[in-house]
């Protein structure tokens, strides 16, 4: 059995609240904190702002979700670790969208942050505690309840039973809130699991399917005003003078209002606030970034690439090893927009008692700092209601449209307005995923690789978005991909050179791992074909001490039927990498000629240790992969005279179903502590199909898009 000891940090407070029940408030994170007066801040219902686990008389369970739902099903997985150890059925948990609280805090992130694939992977271990510890309060209270040893008490399906005795959870809860929390509790050993790794539908499956789930888009205040935007078509450019006038006398317009940026314009329906808008003649001061196109984007990339940088990871001496010779390769990756689902929006509400936001949001915290900046107030005086979020991918870690509503809705003060943005707006304004160069060289010997070093350039997101955790040119989400490659190679230099180069850059789904992988995979059947060895048999050479790297490539290998000779006109390409804990291989079927390639098959096996919800594993693993291919294929973002060329999905083409090929998914069960999944999908999809091509066509693709390089895709 595991022994978990549950410390000060762990909870914060067990309490009997209002209406009575058991409330255990729980801190994933080590920030410390002073106990949380769990009565003060209840609410007539009982519920607390801080509460992560609540057992109501009636024997309810509630648990506040810390992190937002966008698909991933963080409600359904976390649910289930906390049932698996409190002894309850998954779908009887009711879950809450959680506030804005330092409780809430991501420990691997260091905010109220969803993201990075760590929703899981965080909550594992806490999770268990919290479930274990509120069990064995309630069995403690039903083994006095009975005279009885807690040892001879059993809890399962929200009832504690002994002998001829049982009692729901419900009626034990006020009780087993007045006694202390055991200072150790047992954990379930996997073997013993009923919940975890077992088939369950989605929590949320049934209202997302009915259009029951409220997202952003779906908020309807009394009074709701409507606001469209215009904004200057080039990214931090600002309004120079404009001419609101008429259109402030159009019937329905309520309001025009300069919000620096942009142009905004309130109405009682969106449809008038869209076309009064759209009839604005304005007059922009485009600032230095008009300058920018991505010519210059890739010159100044090209021109960083001999600084020295910061290396992620070193062995051996890579400079004597290459000085006999080898080989050097560039690789290029273009910038790409999120193009979530929901276009980004926002409601807000500004009074002088404080300001209310209604938003799709992975950042609460920043939402809320950012509401809080723009409207002159506390951050205490922001109360940011989180919505499900119809797609995220890193988008709404930023909050720039919670800054514009809010900016907006201090134009009319005390009524609520949405604003919406339109999908151009949410194409040309987006915070892109930044383009890179890469310079690999790669000595074989022997057969082996025997040198190899990797320099990415990049601009930097985290210097952006989180200044502080960039020290000495160190961005660790840079890093991915690179400080932990899988590889045995005796001579390894992988480092990263921070360049900016005009362009708002943030995190898209994967991050670096998927900029990274590009390069190093692709380089890596470089080697193999120096080395006259397959492109399978070079990788498995390197990864004898990385035994659970090997068995993600031995199974991708054979559930694809990957061959390393083309044969009847088909050709395989293999990638393989560690991403987010979990160990992972990607196989690329393609059949056909240059000019009319056919992708038949996809394959990706992943060891993600412990598949809490595999259902849910399977499906993020699926849909990694077509993320995977919007790298791939055909979409990226350019510029010209710092304004983004694309701005639909007629010009930033997604992959449309008929272009999407069968997806199977190997789980390799491993054991281990939950790895991320979110993310492990995608980063894998390039370098096997640029591989592939190759194997099939001879043509070395050495840029995504794929298609930019020669070869057209049907």
């Amino acid at each position: 059995m595991i022994d978990s000891t549950v410390t000060r940090r762990d909870f914060i407070r067990v309490s009997a609240v209002v209406g009575g029940g058991l409330l255990v408030g729980f801190r994933f994170s080590n920030a410390s904190a002073e106990p949380v007066d769990a009565d003060a801040n209840a609410d007539s219902a009982g519920l607390t702002a801080n509460a992560w686990i609540r057992i109501a008389p009636t024997g309810a369970v509630t648990f506040t979700c810390g992190r937002s739902e966008m698909g991933q099903d963080v409600y359904t997985s976390l649910s289930m670790i906390l049932a698996e150890e409190l002894g309850v059925d998954p779908r009887k948990v009711t879950v809450l969208h959680a506030p804005v609280d330092p409780v809430y805090v991501n420990s691997a992130l260091g905010a109220q942050i969803t993201g990075g694939s760590t929703s899981v992977r965080e909550g594992w271990g806490p999770l268990r505690k919290a479930g274990a510890t509120t069990r064995e309060m309630l069995i403690a209270a039903a083994a006095a309840k009975w005279n009885a040893s807690p040892a001879d008490c059993k809890a399962a399906n929200g009832m504690v039973t002994h002998g001829p005795h049982s009692a729901s959870y419900g009626s034990l809860a006020s009780a087993a809130a007045l006694l202390t929390p055991p200072a150790n509790v047992t954990l379930k050993e996997p073997a013993a699991f009923t919940v975890i790794g077992k088939p369950l539908p989605r929590l949320d499956g049934v209202a997302k399917a009915r259009g029951r789930t409220t997202y952003g888009l779906d908020i309807k205040l009394p009074g709701m005003l409507y606001a469209a935007i215009i904004p200057c078509p080039v990214i931090g450019g600002k309004v120079a003078s404009f001419d609101g006038s008429a259109v402030a006398k159009r019937p329905g317009v309520k309001a025009v209002v300069n919000i620096g940026e942009a142009v905004a314009v309130v109405a009682n329906h969106y449809w008038i606030a869209r076309g009064a808008a759209d009839s604005l003649t304005i007059n922009w001061d485009e600032g230095s970034s008009a300058k920018v196109d991505t010519a210059s984007v890739f010159a100044a990339l090209d021109a960083a690439k001999d600084r020295p940088g910061f290396v992620a990871k070193t062995s051996g001496n890579v400079s004597t090893a290459l000085a006999s010779g080898g080989k050097t390769a560039e690789y290029r990756c273009q910038m790409l927009a999120h193009a979530t689902l929901e276009p980004q929006n926002c409601t807000a509400k500004v009074t002088p008692a404080g300001v209310e936001v209604w938003a799709s949001v992975q950042f609460p915290q920043g939402a809320q700092g950012t509401a809080a900046a723009v409207a002159g107030v506390k951050p205490e005086m922001v109360k940011v209601h989180s919505q499900f979020i119809g797609g995220g991918f890193g988008r709404r870690l930023e909050n720039d449209f919670v800054g514009q509503a809010v900016a907006i809705a201090k134009a009319v003060p005390g009524i609520p307005v949405q604003m919406i943005w339109t999908r151009p707006q949410d194409t040309q304004q987006d915070f892109y995923r930044p383009p890179s160069l890469h310079v690999m060289k790669g000595l074989v010997a022997n057969g082996r690789l025997e040198a190899l070093s990797g320099t990415l350039v990049s601009p930097s997101v985290t210097a952006r978005a989180f200044p502080p955790f960039v020290v000495n040119g160190n961005d660790p989400f840079m890093t991915e991909g690179l400080a932990n490659l899988t590889y045995d190679v005796p001579n390894l230099e992988m480092r990263t050179v921070i360049e900016e180069v005009g362009v708002r850059v943030g995190f898209w789904r994967s991050v670096s791992h998927a900029l990274n992988a590009f390069a190093v995979e692709s380089f890596m059947d470089e080697m193999a074909m120096d080395a006259g060895q397959s492109p399978v048999a070079f990788r498995l050479a390197l990864l004898q001490k990385m035994p659970r790297q090997r068995v993600a490539i031995e199974r991708a290998v054979q559930a694809s039927g990957y061959t390393a000779t083309p044969a009847a006109g088909k050709a395989f390409g293999i990638a393989s990498m560690e991403c987010y804990g979990t160990h992972a291989a990607v196989v690329c079927e393609v059949s056909g000629t240059a000019d009319a390639i056919k992708l038949e098959k996809i394959t990706i096996a992943a060891d993600c240790g412990i598949a809490v919800h595999p259902d849910q594993v399977v499906a993020q693993l699926q849909g990694g992969v077509v993320t995977g291919l919007i790298q791939a294929v055909r979409s990226k973002v350019t510029f010209k005279n710092g304004r983004v060329e694309q701005s639909n999905f007629d010009s930033y083409r997604l992959p449309r179903g008929s272009e999407v090929p069968p997806i199977r998914v190997e789980l390799i069960a491993s054991g281990e502590a939950p790895g991320g999944i979110g993310e492990v999908g995608t980063p894998l999809v390039a370098p096997a199909l640029a591989n592939a091509v190759f194997a099939l066509t001879g043509k070395r693709i050495r840029s995504t898009p794929i298609e930019d390089g020669g070869v057209r895709f049907v």
